[in-house]
This record gives structure tokens, sequence and C-alpha cells, in this order.
């Protein structure tokens, strides 16, 4: 008797002690949630260029459904000329935004009128909720979620849990003694533990608080816990723990916790657009994430997601009409990789490194902060289409072994200074080494461009009509060294005007210009372009530095602005997890480079697409189109570069190989076949070369660099810095050759 009152006496200290750490441990519960990272929200305008086959495409790309009418939030209606579409709600860095109807209507080339449907009037700009990219410093085990609140659920679904999963759930104390005795009787004729009686309580707290080890004290202790959370939690409030902490399946390293990420996760969309048959899936795939992968193993989870919808048919959650239609759905599982969730790895990391400073790890990883971000889906599945297809295509034109060239890629808005895409591999979803952001490469001939910009700096000496001279060269070097400089095809031409140099990208003539400008003025002009780390060597005059794509991206949208420097940005906005602004990244601009001789730089550089190294753009772009670019090849052939721009973006393609062995590709063979193209996706708009106020342009002959008239064959029309304009006549010009009066005629008629 004694010994039984002291085991009650001690029983109920444990169960005291028991209820203590329960309620400890689940006030304590803080769900550790990462910063969710969206992508830029795509904005509908009449007169936005954008066709209503991308714009369909885009609606699909955030999940949206077609229908074929109007079904709530998240779909749409292609009709003739137009497509209808439901918004979703969503809170914006500057406010939410409510769902709404409206017509969009367009053809092949625009958008020509936004209507709201609900009154009839025109809409000046319609934007729409951004897609879920990423997710920042994934917490422990790479856990990740997106809360969701029970009220705010669709009831189907924890109704459909309740049922599948627990159906004593709001009738019991925690355990189910029903559930206990028949798993009691499996596991004594197994001799071991085969067979669960979990609760929604008992799984939630094993999967808070406790580990999976199957043995007979830890579920004697998680029936306990459970009993006595019971005490103290509400059923709704364990209901909706439950919905949030469910381990629904893994990506990669990063762990799937919840209902609310799952929906995103498996179908690319918010829970509260679920169907039966999707919900049901959801609910089937609890038992066992692993085995019940409906992308690895899609004939199991159908058999049990059916399973799933007999017992919600049968338990009158759904009418028998509503099963006839959800039991001949397809799964509708969006394919790997495209749930809309760390979608772009070398982005995401781009917005790791301009947050770092800003907000402390913990804030990062465990607040929810909401990250708005300035990434361009169509410019990131254009940048990503193109580099994935072309490569096998460059490394089968010039026999390269297959899967040996890597490559990476950075688009960027010329106005803003906004990243609007960054590729850092052949494999775009690898989360691994970011070519884009961390390879240091030397440049090459992408170094010009800054040469000549520093030289026609000084128009009394150098303008893109200055004849150099391309002979052989040698440069003495301290300690006796000679540095002699050579073509890519080792041949030389004698004269030759500036910008022809620089569009056929000829060594020799570049480097004696530049010598005589000095290594001082080059670097400054890098500097201004927004590169501090370039050498003080003769040998940045044909690109012996080593930049990442994202630098050189830098450097030529300081070029692409006009000479405005703007620091490329990532992220527009940080929210906290209910919307609260945290901090807006403001736009800083600059202007660091004079507007005149960017001009001539400019439009030197749409010579090299015109009529130097990179023509074969002009066969993929469409005709009418003026860019400016400049290749970059590098000696021996071991990185091939192409950087350019149009009116509205930069871009910036590297190709080569990780081990830096030589490639046998020039810059117009390699990278320039996926950047002309990317560009062609991008739907250029063409610069404008109209001189500025301080540009003056006149008929230059190409033999001389002297003025030119109708007496001259070998002419072009050439800019000048106003005041520097050549005033003599070349020896082929009429006014050269005629008498003082007819030369004074020719000159006022």
């Amino acid at each position: 008797m004694l010994a039984l009152a002291a085991g009650l006496v001690a029983a109920s200290v444990y169960l005291i002690h028991l209820d203590a750490e329960v309620q400890r441990l689940y006030a304590n519960v803080r769900w550790v949630l990462p910063a969710q990272v969206y992508a830029a929200p795509m904005e509908i305008y009449p007169g936005a260029s954008l066709s209503l086959d991308d714009f369909h495409a885009q609606l699909q790309r955030l999940g949206y459904r077609q229908q074929p009418q109007l079904d709530g939030p998240g779909t749409y209606h292609v009709g003739r000329n137009r497509i209808e579409v439901q918004t979703r709600s969503f809170r914006f860095w500057d406010g939410p935004q409510a769902s709404g109807a409206y017509a969009v209507q367009g053809d092949a080339r625009r958008v020509t009128a936004v209507t709201d449907l609900g009154n009839g009037k025109p809409v000046a700009l319609l934007r729409f909720d951004p897609m879920l990219i990423g997710s920042i410093y994934p917490n422990r085990g790479g856990e990740d979620r997106v809360l969701v609140r029970l009220a705010e659920v669709p009831k189907l679904l924890p109704q459909t849990l309740v049922l599948v999963e627990d159906r004593g759930f709001y009738h019991h104390f925690g355990i189910s003694i029903r559930g206990i005795a028949r798993a009691s009787v499996a596991d004594l004729f197994a001799g071991h533990i085969v067979q669960g009686a979990s609760t929604i309580t008992q799984q939630l707290i094993r999967n808070l608080f406790l580990s999976d080890k199957r043995t007979y004290g830890r579920k004697v202790r998680e029936a306990l816990m459970a009993i006595l959370l019971e005490r103290h939690v509400s059923k709704d409030q364990i209901l909706e723990a439950y919905l949030n902490e469910a381990y629904l399946g893994q990506d990669g390293p990063r762990a799937i916790h919840g209902f609310g990420l799952a929906s995103r996760f498996y179908f690319n969309k918010p829970l509260d657009e679920l169907r039966p048959a999707e919900i049901a899936m959801l609910v089937a795939i609890v038992k066992g994430p692993s085995y019940y992968n409906p992308r690895r193993n899609p004939k199991v989870v159908l058999v049990r997601r059916n399973l799933v919808l007999r017992m919600m048919r049968d338990a009158g959650l759904i009418p028998a009409v509503e099963y006839k239609t959800e039991i001949d759905a397809s799964l509708g599982v969006t394919r790997a990789g495209s749930s809309g969730v760390e979608r772009y790895p070398a982005f995401v990391e781009l917005v790791e490194q301009q947050l770092k400073g800003q907000y402390d790890e913990q804030d990062l990883t465990g607040e929810g902060l909401r990250i708005f971000t300035t990434l361009a889906p169509p410019a990131q599945a254009a940048a990503e289409r193109e580099i994935t297809g072309r490569l096998p295509e460059i490394e089968k034109a010039h026999r390269l072994q297959p899967d040996t060239l890597q490559a990476a890629a950075v688009v960027v808005s010329v106005s803003s200074g906004e990243v609007l895409a960054m590729v850092g591999g052949r494999d775009p979803r690898y989360a691994g080494y970011n070519r884009a952001l961390d390879a240091q490469r030397q440049i090459g001939s992408l170094a010009k461009p800054f040469d000549y910009l520093a030289a026609f700096e000084h128009p009394q000496q150098f303008s893109p009509a200055t004849m150099l001279d391309d002979s052989p060269l040698s440069v003495s070097l301290p300690g006796g060294r000679v540095w002699a400089p050579e073509n890519y095809d080792r041949k030389y031409v004698g004269p030759i005007p500036a910008f022809e140099a620089l569009a056929e990208s000829r060594n020799v003539p570049t480097v004696r210009m530049a010598l005589q400008i000095g290594v001082p003025a080059v670097q400054q002009v890098w500097k201004q372009a927004g590169v501090d780390a370039v050498p003080a060597l003769p040998s940045i005059f044909l690109g012996a530095m080593d930049l990442s794509p994202l630098q050189v991206a830098q450097a030529y949208s300081t070029l692409a602005g006009g000479g405005f420097q703007t620091p490329l940005l990532a992220i527009k906005a940080v929210t906290t997890a209910d919307g609260q602004p945290l901090k807006r990244f403001a736009f800083r601009i600059r202007q660091t480079l004079p507007e005149g001789p960017v001009y001539l730089i400019t439009w030197g550089m749409a010579q090299v697409i015109a009529q130097g190294t990179g023509r074969w753009a002009k066969t993929v772009l469409p005709p009418a189109a003026v860019l400016a670019g400049k290749t970059g090849t590098t000696q021996d052939f071991h990185d091939s570069w192409f950087a350019g721009f149009d009116a509205d973006h930069v871009a910036v393609v590297w190709v080569g190989r990780d081990d830096s062995q030589p490639t046998g590709l020039e810059g117009a063979t390699g990278a320039l076949r996926i950047w002309a193209p990317l560009m062609r996706d991008l739907h250029p708009r063409s610069l404008d070369l109209i001189p500025p106020d301080s540009v003056q342009a006149v008929p230059i002959d190409l033999q001389s660099g002297l003025l030119a008239d109708t007496g001259c064959a070998d002419a072009a029309v050439v800019p000048f810095l106003r005041g520097f304009v050549p005033t003599q006549y070349a020896p082929c010009a009429n006014a050269a050759k005629s008498s003082p009066l007819d030369w004074l005629k020719h000159i006022f008629k």
C-alpha cells in the first residue's frame, strides 16, 4: 500500500512537472519563418509593350487558371483580342490591393485598353500579385513554411484533415482509447511497434517537441503531453498549429512544412484557390510525404487521393456531382522546380548579399519578413531559355565535349539600375556556384570602350575619326620586360579611324591611343563607371582585369545611362510579415561621366553591331533595331563575352569553362550567340542616336579622317564634340580640289 501511495505521489509530481513543461513549451512555440522573397509584380497599362500571348504566359506563370468564365480570384478567360482576369488580393509594400475583375485588350504587340468589369471604367494601371521566388536563409534543417490562419483557409481543408487523420478530434481529450487499443493488439502480435494511434494533437506534440523514434516510453510521454495540452489550448488552436507544422514534402535540402507552403509547392497557387481534389491530395500525403510523393509516385498518390475523395463524399463534405468531376481530375501538380519557390537561386543570392548589414540574420530567418525585389520573370525566363538552349548548340558547332561550357548572364534596367534577371550557370536551378555574381574572369576587349571614352575626353587629341596607327608595337615595362600586344588576327592594316578600330576590336591601335592618355586616366573612367578594382597596368587597356558579369553590367549600365551612374539594385522594399513597411531601397543616380564623350562611345559601340565584330547579331535582332555592344575575347580564348544595350536593357553574357581551359571561342562565336537572341526576346527598343547639343556630326573621309563631301567615295557621317570638328577637307573632297571661290560656294550653298 505504501508503495502504491509512493507511486501515486511520484506520478502526480511527474504529471505536474510535465504539465508545466507542456505549457512552457507551447507558450514558447515560435514559428521560425524565413524571409519570403517576391519577384517584381506584373503591371499592365494601356500602351504597355506586351502582347496578349505574353500576357497569357505570365498569367500561367503566376498560377492563374483558365476557365470558361471568371470563377473567383486567380482565374481568367481568353476571348477575342481580350483576356478577362480576376486578380488576387495582395498586401504590397505600399498598401493592400483588393481582388477585382478586369478586361485586358490588346494585340500581338501591345496592350490597348484595361477596363474594370465592375464599373466599366478604364484603368490606368493594373498590378498583379507577385511570384514567390525564394526564401532567405532557410533555418534549422532547411525548414520552411508560409503561415496560415484557420479562419482564412478553405473550410473543406480542416474538415477533410479531421475526417482522414482523426475523426474523433472534436470529441476526445487528446488521445483515442479505441485507436490505442487497436494499435496495441497489432504491436503485441508483431512484437514491436508497427502501428500508431496518434490523434492530431499527438502528431502536433511529436512534431513540435519530440523525436520520431518509436519507443513505448516516447509513446506514453506523447500521450500524456497531448492530454495535458488539451487542458490549456482550444481545439481550433491545435488544428491551426497542425496546419502550419505538418511536414508535407522535401524540396532538395528544404523541408516543406504546413499546408500554406505545400499549396504553392505542389500547385503554384494559394490555399484558397484549391479545388477539392487538390485538397484531398494534400491531406493524402500527410500519411507519408516521402512515399506519397506526387512527383515521384503519381500513381500511388492518385489512388490514395481518390480514397480521400470518396471519404469526403461519403461524409457529405462534397456532393456526389462534384465528386464525379473531381475523381476524374489529374493530380494537377506542377513539374519539379516550377512551384514558384526557390526558383531563381542566383538572383536570391544577390538579394541576400544586398541585405547583409541591413538586417540581423535572426530577422531574416525567423520573422517572416517579405522582400520585394526587382526580378522580372519574363526577362529571367528569356535569359534561362537562351543559355540552356544555346550552349549545347555552341558546343556542337565547335566540336566541344558536351556539358563542358558554362555561362552566366545579367540583365539590368537602363532607367533604374534594377537587376531584372540573373543566371549563374547552365543549370539555372542549381543553388551552388553563382558565376554571375562570384566568377572573376578577365574581360578582354570589353575594356576597350572605356579606353576610347578616356581618349574622347581629350577632344583636342582624339575623336572617333582620329587616324590610329595599326602597326607592330613594343612597350618597355619596368624590370626590363617588353610587352608586344598583337591583333587577334595577327595582321596589321596601317592607319585606321578610331571608331573602326573599336568596331573591329583591334588591339594595337587601341593600345597606342591609350598609352598617350595614360593608365590613370583609364582607371578614372572605370571608377566613374562604377568599378574601383582596376590595376594600374597598361594591360588593362586590353582587359587584363578580373570582373564578374554583375560588375561588367554596372559599368555598361553607366554608359547606357548616358554617363549617369546608378548602383545596381535587386530589392525594392522590405515589410514585416503583416505588411508593415520597414525600408525602401532608394533609387540613387548621379552623373559621373560627361554626356558628349559617352554619346561618342555609344555611337562607336553601335558600329560594333552594325559593321564590326558583333554584326552577327543583325541576323537575329529586328532589322531596324539600333543597339550598342562589344565583344570580349581573352588571350588563348579562355573567356567569351558580350555586353551591350538597347534603350531599356543592359545585358551581359559570359561563356567559358570553370577550369579556365581554352574554349576556342571568340566573343562573337560564343557569348554573342546567346546575347543577341536574349535581346530579341526582350523586345528591344532602338537607341536614340540623335546627337546632344554638345555633339556635331559631319561627313568624314575614312582614309584621312578629314572632312569629306561628294567627291570622297569612302566616307561616313561621324560625330565630334562641338568645337573640335576637323576644319580641313580630305584630298578626295571636291572642296579641296576647287578654286577658293568654288570652295566658298560649296560652304554657303
